[in-house]
């Protein structure tokens, strides 16, 4: 059996692929929404998170040939707990990638290594500023952002309850939230952002499936200024951003 941590679209395509080549295949995923739509290709499938013990468990206590991490590129404690829980339990980790995309030297553009970079940056240039980073790191934007009076702070996130609550304690206003799933097409984009009249755009460099080039070139070319943050750097060791090298990994393993 393979164990594979699935957290963007593509990883459902690729746990689909992987069954298909006549491999089972245990699916784990955060949220329930995610849990739904490999249940709907005929998956089996894990919710909720695991600590670096509780992988080391589950892979000690099942017979896994490997672990397949395909989680989006920002879960990095994911990542870590996953290659030290597969060195724990002596089975082979294989990480699977969106490849990163490649922005030309745009004047509008400007990449930081972290959120923390990203929000003091937003802080020094001012205006309204669209958030389209997720919830789990809105408390450092919140921090930096939401007092400020020449500053407007847009969140744009899952429409889950837990979200909205999350925007009300910070003191984010309902003004301000866009509770909407992607992806966007550029002209949902570009209607956002004359919406609520942007003048900064933060986000994270996803890879082209997360239609993070979708937000960029439109934001750039209205002529709002793009903060966009690096991926994490992490030793993964080999990288497969392609199906095709997974499977040819995954026939070898078991071979």
């Amino acid at each position: 059996m393979i164990f594979m941590l699935c957290g963007t679209s593509d990883a459902r395509e690729l746990a689909v692929r992987i069954r298909q080549s006549g491999h089972k295949v245990l699916a784990s995923v955060v949220t329930d929404s995610a849990a739904n739509s490999l249940k709907a290709e005929g998956l089996d499938v894990r919710v909720g998170r695991l600590t670096e013990d509780e992988m080391v468990s589950q892979f000690t206590n099942e017979e896994y040939a490997a672990v397949i991490d395909a989680s989006h590129p920002f879960a990095e404690e994911a990542h870590r707990n996953a290659m030290q829980a597969a060195k724990c339990a002596g089975i082979p980790y294989i990480r699977f990638e969106r490849a990163s995309l490649v922005y030309d030297n745009h004047p509008g553009l400007t990449v930081v290594p972290g959120y923390e970079e990203a929000a003091l940056e937003a802080k020094r240039r001012q205006g309204s500023v669209m958030l389209t980073t997720g919830s789990k790191t809105l408390h450092i934007f919140a921090r930096h952002l939401a007092n400020d009076p020449n500053i407007r702070l847009v969140a744009r996130m899952l429409p889950r309850h837990d979200n909205m609550e999350k925007c009300e304690e910070l003191g984010v206003e309902q003004k301000n939230i866009i509770a909407m799933q992607g992806p966007f097409s550029r002209e949902m984009n570009e209607a956002l952002y004359r919406q609520y009249g942007t003048t900064i755009m933060v986000t994270k460099e996803s890879g082209s499936t997360g239609a993070v080039d979708e937000k960029v070139q439109t934001a750039l070319s209205m002529g709002i200024d793009v903060i966009l943050i690096s991926r994490p750097e992490l030793e993964f060791g080999t990288v497969f951003t392609e199906y095709d090298g997974i499977l040819e990994q995954v026939k070898s393993i078991t071979a």
